[in-house]
């Protein structure tokens, strides 16, 4: 795909995180101009395209109020794509599941990534040129039971499915391209920190993840379209 995005606007929310990177570093190399609203004051110091010439990050973006994404998308021209890779992860039994971390999830996974959404249609249609869009949902997203143990975390991810395709549907006639991602475990220092006793080797390589995401974005993606790719590795 060398190439393949030259030129091209898109936005990467969570872009600073470790898919970030390496999302970011693929479009990179495929020519890609990124966008990345970072929620806090700076980028964190392991970012490693912050003076990158083709990377444009704006700081202290809430990607969880309309009004600051409307705005943040307005200041992208000539959007192509959105990958929407910002959220959040806890596990805990029903029982023990507070409803303020149920909402959190819930903003953190669903509401960002329907705002980023609408945001990016919006822009999209006024441009009238078409684009791209990638949301990334989990395997307890798509397989329910496997989200035992994590029924908040399940249930924003199924949200996240299940807006991908309903939203592919409507835009189908718009040349507006909706995907999403599934992943299992993603092969993260975090993961690995936080797992140590786990194969790794059965988990999904950051790279993998950017590759197919990268594929969904590009203009070489002419027809998939309310996907929602498992990226299971060995598990």
């Amino acid at each position: 795909m060398t190439g393949t995005l030259n030129g091209k606007n898109i936005v990467v929310t969570g872009g600073t995180g470790a898919l970030g990177s390496a999302v970011v570093g693929k479009l990179l190399s495929e020519g890609a101009i990124c966008y990345v609203p970072n929620s806090h004051a700076a980028a964190p110091p392991h970012f490693p395209f912050g003076d990158h010439e083709n990377v444009k990050l704006t700081h202290n973006i809430y990607l969880a109020d309309a009004e600051t994404v409307d705005s943040y998308y307005a200041t992208v021209p000539g959007l192509w794509a959105s990958i929407h890779l910002a959220g959040g992860f806890a596990a805990a039994p029903v029982e023990k599941t507070e409803a303020a971390s149920f909402d959190e999830l819930m903003e953190t996974n669903v509401q960002t990534a329907f705002l980023c959404c609408r945001a990016s249609v919006r822009a999209m249609l006024a441009a009238n040129s078409g684009g791209r869009i990638v949301n990334v949902s989990a395997r307890p997203g798509l397989d329910p039971r496997r989200g035992a143990g994590m029924v908040a975390y399940a249930t924003s991810k199924a949200a996240v499915a299940a807006m991908t395709v309903a939203l592919a549907e409507e835009l189908k006639s718009k040349n507006i391209l909706v995907n999403a991602i599934a992943p299992s475990t993603l092969d993260t220092p975090a993961n690995r920190s936080g797992m140590p006793d786990a194969d790794f080797g059965k988990w999904v390589s950051l790279e993998a993840a950017a590759e197919a995401i990268c594929y969904l974005v590009s203009s070489a993606n002419q027809a998939v379209s309310g996907t929602l790719v498992p990226l299971y590795g060995r598990a």
